[in-house]
């Protein structure tokens, strides 16, 4: 189902490189609010190990995030030195088709992470990207997520029970 993601994690320090190996993913196209910094702007503890730890191992990165703050998404862009693009309308594929041409990668090799299925899921299984769903930071949202989320929490629900029925992991 479009909705669903190849793969649903705590957060995005789970992801690693023998995660991405498994399905050959070479880059990630990472959300910002709620997937890498929390509303008040505050990175989890180790991200910047994480980033680099990536990085070393040849994966590319790129921010991707539907924030027009540029400071904020800018700031954390120079923390983890990856690059980002901002205001990107997701679930729109225009923006998608933008980091994989920043990556230069194949979108079978790119994994799309972020908290929301609506815009970060959708947009990346449109793409025919791999998609990683992660649990939000925090759970305060801003307005426009709050409407989502009880949908969001539905998909979940329903992604889970299916996974339970067929017994994955």
């Amino acid at each position: 189902m479009i909705f669903y993601p190849n793969l649903y994690l705590n957060n995005v320090k789970e992801i690693t490189i023998e995660v991405l190996g498994k399905y050959n993913i070479k880059g990630l196209i990472l959300d910002v609010d709620n997937t890498l910094i929390d509303l008040n702007k505050k990175m989890p503890e180790g991200l910047e190990i994480w980033s680099s730890e990536l990085k070393n191992n040849n994966i590319k990165m790129c921010i991707l995030s539907n924030s027009n703050k540029i400071e904020k998404i800018k700031n954390v862009s120079e923390i983890l030195n990856i690059p980002y693009i901002s205001f990107a309308k997701k679930p729109l594929k225009q923006s998608f088709r933008k980091a994989q041409k920043l990556l230069e990668l194949e979108e079978k090799n790119i994994a799309v992470v972020g908290d929301q299925i609506l815009t970060d899921i959708l947009g990346g299984n449109r793409c025919k990207m791999f998609t990683i769903l992660t649990k939000p930071l925090h759970e305060s949202d801003i307005f426009i997520t709050k409407i989502k989320r009880p949908l969001e929490r539905y998909i979940i629900k329903r992604y889970l029970a299916g996974k339970d029925k067929k017994g994955e992991e």
